[in-house]
């Protein structure tokens, strides 16, 4: 398999899509809000303001499955028996 199609695979993988496409919703609207906020409550509602909305959803989304392929294919094999990877300090809120 090619690196395109494991790319593809991979973001377009269901659980992976639903993940990536609600980050990219949540955090584009804010942008949209914050950013575009005035004209989005006055108007007009141009085509210029249309791809702005877009760009501030896309943006997300692309961050978001450049984390998610990262992980994938970090230096650094996954290993589930410590979480994933992911090595957390658990001293239960004391410093040592």
């Amino acid at each position: 398999m090619t690196a395109l199609r494991r790319i593809r695979a991979a973001v377009l993988h269901p659980p992976h899509l639903k993940r990536t496409g609600m980050v990219a919703l949540v955090v584009g609207a804010w942008l949209s809000i914050f950013n575009e906020g005035g004209q989005l409550l006055t108007g007009p509602w141009t085509g210029q303001l249309l791809v702005k909305i877009a760009l501030n959803v896309l943006t997300p989304f692309a961050v978001a499955n450049l984390g998610l392929l990262s992980r994938q294919t970090g230096p650094e094999p996954d290993n589930p028996s410590d979480g994933g990877g992911v090595q957390m300090w658990r001293g239960g809120g004391k410093d040592h």
